[in-house]
């Protein structure tokens, strides 16, 4: 772009980099732009490596921070460690960001189906037990996203972070003293997210309660490494926490109904008298979505931990019980559970038998233990 084409005041975002701000000065001699960032700094950039986003001057500071917003909406100013909360000017310079660029977006083959992270990054591994969180939201999809985060409180919520993400892009929405984490217990999360000038696949809403557990912030294991940060991070899968919330929902939905049916009544059939009838029988299912509402957070071993804990509850509660039988659900998967089931049967408790329960009832799930 010709320097001629600009002028003193003009908002532009740079082409090779991220970023922009206001045109502070013009050297048409040298073709050059001075761009004046969020900080108050000026860049020196060829006039053919921007493009003018708006026309016209800021004045204030939170003019700047619209113009800025509009250079580079998926992404809050590095160096400044406070909660980002989009203005109504803001959003109209999101909204016309998003109809700008609905020609430049870079889609990837996988990217029409929606994926939403939360990740939060310690400023020093190595001091969990003072050191800032950084949060960031990761849209790795070709969705336009609008998104509010909030916590909830008592009474109320209050929104940390709300705005526009670009797609395939990450942004930091805020930091988190440690004196703070136990206000994000409880989040809100809403986001709907859509794609301008073009035709796409309508995704639901996003609206549901997110759950974290802050002592995980503390464990060093909790932090994983993973493919869209170069730290390790604690990610929080938002699409699938909300798909879990949903199903929790329908389930409560239909006990409820449910309940609220009147049936007929059934006769009674006489059964003859057996030794041993099924409800003799007591059944455990080990699966961690039948033992925790949630396992935001948790790693594979907490999540084994858990369900070993679990089975030895029931064992040493029916110990003095000669002759019952327990059947432990764990399912087939890649057969670690069952394996330490075993492993705890021939060393701890030596004096109870075990075998596979009925195939015909469990499959290769189930392990039927008899107190002896």
């Amino acid at each position: 772009m010709q320097t001629s084409a600009m002028k003193v005041g003009d908002i532009v975002r740079f082409l090779n980099d991220v970023g922009g701000g206001r045109i502070s000065r013009i050297d048409s001699g040298k073709k050059l732009v001075y761009v004046e960032d969020a900080d108050g700094f000026e860049i020196p950039v060829l006039a053919q490596e921007v493009v003018i986003v708006d026309q016209g001057q800021a004045q204030t500071p939170q003019e700047k921070s619209a113009a800025q917003m509009g250079a580079r909406p998926y992404s809050s100013a590095a160096s400044a460690k406070t909660q980002h909360i989009a203005t109504p000017d803001s959003n109209t310079q999101i909204k016309n960001t998003a109809n700008r660029l609905a020609t430049e977006v870079y889609e990837t083959p996988e990217g029409d189906t929606l994926r939403l992270f939360l990740a939060f990054v310690p400023d020093d591994i190595r001091q969990l037990q003072t050191t800032e969180t950084e949060c960031l939201l990761i849209n790795d999809s070709n969705y336009f996203v609008y998104y509010n985060i909030a916590r909830i409180t008592t009474h109320d919520a209050y929104s940390v972070a709300a705005g526009m993400i670009e797609p395939n892009m990450q942004e930091t929405l805020t930091y988190i003293a440690k004196d703070q984490l136990n206000d994000w217990e409880q989040l809100h999360i809403q986001a709907i997210a859509f794609k301008t000038q073009k035709r796409y696949q309508c995704q639901r809403v996003i609206d549901y309660s997110l759950r974290l557990n802050p002592v995980r912030f503390y464990k060093l294991h909790a932090y994983q490494e993973n493919e869209y940060l170069d730290e390790h991070a604690i990610l929080v899968d938002l699409i699938e926490e909300a798909n879990r919330q949903q199903l929790h929902d329908i389930d409560a939905n239909a006990l409820r109904e449910a309940m609220m049916q009147k049936d007929p009544p059934k006769a009674i059939k006489p059964q003859k008298a057996t030794k041993e009838r099924r409800s003799d029988i007591i059944e455990v299912d080990l699966h961690i979505g039948q033992l925790l509402d949630t396992t935001v957070g948790m790693s594979n071993t907490e999540m084994l931990n858990y369900q070993m804990d679990t089975f030895h509850k029931v064992m040493q509660r029916q110990m003095s019980h000669k002759g019952q039988k327990i059947i432990f659900i764990h399912g087939k998967g890649e057969g670690v559970l069952r394996h330490e089931i075993e492993k705890a049967l021939k060393t701890r408790y030596k004096q109870c038998s075990y075998q596979d329960a009925s195939f015909r009832e469990y499959g290769f799930g189930a392990t039927q233990v008899i107190i002896h």
